[in-house]
Parts: structure tokens; sequence; C-alpha cells
């Protein structure tokens, strides 16, 4: 006779399972995404750009406006590589299906674009122009904490004494990062406390963005659903943000002609395919395992980023820094350490 409960207990455990390793894709992805997100500063013709920008209207302008024009293209790399990997799944047809279920589905990616282009990837982005890659990856490892909040009030998403404790842990971590450093800059009047307020800004919208999109996942496969919310996000910077900063007199369309080079196209490229496909294992572990264990564990892209970094361009944060992005990753493994029976319901 058929052990049903061992049944369900052995198709628990494969669903945990998948959950926990489409997390770990996603932290290695995610960690190598800010080496072009660090170089792509230095290359033609941001690094003009820049300097062009900055001898009229400030830095804190010039980095704000540059920030802008390398978010959309990174969004048009990684629509590209998705466009790719969902044709390769035959997944077109189920792209237009969910686009014209807005109410039930599509308006939930629309929703995320929001949170996770313009303020969650453009304060990444803003981050490393300011202080490297490094920096920017451990100042947005709060973000956990955001999704995992908001999925318990949005969706009833179960937090656990473990969870909590981990996620003690990771706002200790954050203030850490932020309780010295922008505080130093804001006192200095110098242009640091960009960075910092870009880090909060990734932190605050990937967390949101995770808790958005989850509602979306309840009936919508990830691969599709992040296909339309690129899109969604590559309409607000072609149509509204881009435009608007060419109104402003930012002659940001020129400088987008200038990227078309090989090397800067390089970057791109390599951040759209790692970017595109650790957003696919991100939103793939989000139904399996939750919200906020599904950033926990993405929250190991932290460490594979600072890792990166220093190898590639010996870039080494301060010890606040470090230190703090240290007790955010603890926190992290806190937060996925519980028995996988504790999260045979994700939801109250």
């Amino acid at each position: 006779m058929v052990d049903l409960q061992a049944l369900r207990q052995a198709e628990h455990g494969r669903r945990i399972r998948f959950g926990y390793m489409w997390a770990l894709f996603c932290a290695v992805l995610w960690g190598l995404w800010y080496i072009p997100g660090t170089v792509v500063w230095d290359l033609n013709p941001f690094d003009t750009m820049y300097a062009d920008i900055a001898a009229t209207s400030g830095d804190s302008m010039a980095l704000v406006v540059t920030a802008i024009l390398i978010t959309a293209i990174n969004a048009v790399t990684v629509v590209i590589a998705l466009l790719v990997w969902n044709g390769v799944l035959g997944n077109y047809g189920e792209m237009v299906r969910t686009a014209k279920a807005f109410k039930p589905c599509s308006r939930w990616f629309l929703f995320a674009s929001l949170f996770g282009g313009p303020v969650a990837i453009l304060g990444s982005y803003i981050a490393m122009g300011f202080g490297g890659g490094a920096f920017a990856a451990v100042a947005a490892l709060l973000y956990p904490v955001v999704g995992a909040g908001l999925a318990n009030a949005w969706h009833g998403e179960k937090i656990s004494k473990r969870a909590a404790m981990g996620i003690i842990v990771i706002i200790a971590g954050s203030v850490t990062i932020f309780g010295g450093g922008m505080i130093t800059e804001l006192q200095s009047g110098s242009i640091g406390w960009m960075g910092y307020l870009g880090g909060l800004m990734a932190a605050t919208g990937w967390g949101i963005e995770g808790a958005i999109a989850d509602k979306g996942l309840d009936v919508s496969s990830a691969d599709v659903g992040l296909h339309l919310r690129f899109i969604a996000e590559l309409g607000i910077w072609v149509i509204v943000a881009l435009p608007l900063l060419y109104l402003a007199g930012y002659n940001v369309f020129s400088y987008a002609i200038q990227a078309f080079e090989p090397l800067t196209m390089l970057m791109f490229a390599f951040a759209g395919v790692t970017f595109g496909f650790c957003y696919v294992s991100w939103y793939k572990s989000f139904p399996l395992i939750g919200v906020g264990r599904g950033q926990g564990i993405a929250n190991l892209y932290g460490m594979f980023a600072v890792i990166s970094t220093i190898l590639f361009f010996g870039d080494v944060p301060q010890w606040t820094v470090l230190v703090g992005g240290a007790l955010c990753i603890v926190g992290s493994f806190i937060m996925f350490s519980e028995e996988s029976l504790e999260l045979e319901t994700l939801r109250a």
C-alpha cells in the first residue's frame, strides 16, 4: 500500500531543495553581475557623459543621469536574453495570454517593474557609480527584511522564530553599513551620500518587488512573468524617463548611440545574461520556499560580489561595510537554516 504521508513529505522535500537551488543560482549570478555593472562606468561614453554633465549640473546630477542611461541599456540586454530564453522554452504564446490577463496576473509584474527598475536597479547602479560593485552589493543586503515583512503583511507568509532572528541580525548589519559611513558623508557635504541613498533604494525596491511579484507568480510561470516585468521596465525608461531627460536638456540619446561599440556592448551582454538569469532563478524560488527565504538565500550574492570585485578590481570596502555585510550574510544563513518541515506551509 502506498504511504501517502511519505510521498507527501518526499514531494515537500524536493520542493524545498529546488527552491534553495534556484535561490543559490540567483546568488552566484547576481554576484557576477556587479563585475560588468562596475566596468561600464569607466567605458565610453559613460565616462565622458559623467564629466560633461558634472561640468554644468554638478556631480550628483551627473551620477543620476548617467545611472539612468546605464540602467535603461541594462534593461534592453535583459529583455533580449529573456527573449531567447522564452523562445527556446516555447513560451511566446503563454506570454501573450499572461499579458492579456491584466487584473489577475500581469498587473503585478507591472507594479514589480516600477519598484525593481526605477528604484532598485537604478539605486544599485548609483551605488556602483559612487563606490564600486562591492559597496553597491553590500549596501542592498537589507532587502530580505523588507521582502519578508511585506510578504507577511500582504500574503500572510509565515515568519518563524528563526527567520525573525535572522532578520534582526540583518538589520544590525545594515545599521553597521549605513550608520557610520552615511553620517560621515552627509557631514562632509560630499557626493558620497548619493551612494548610500542608492543602496537604500536598492534594498527597498528589491524587497517590495519580491513581495509584489509573488502575487503574480501564483498564476503565472516565472519565465513568462519576469519577461513581462522587464518589458514593462524598458517601457518606463524608453517612453518616460529618457524623453524627460532629453527635454530637460540632457542629450541622453546621443550618448546611447555612442554606447554601441564592441567592449561596451560586450559588458552589457555579460550584464544582461547574468542579471536576466539571476532574476529567473530569483522568481522561481518564491513559490517554492517563500519570498523571505528566497530573498534570504539570494542575499548570499553579497559574498560572491565582494569576492569577485576584490579579485577583478582589487576594491576592498571600508571595514564598516565588510563587518555589516558579514552580519547580513550570517543573518541570511539563520533565516534559511531551519528544518524543511517548518516550511511545509508557507502562508498562514
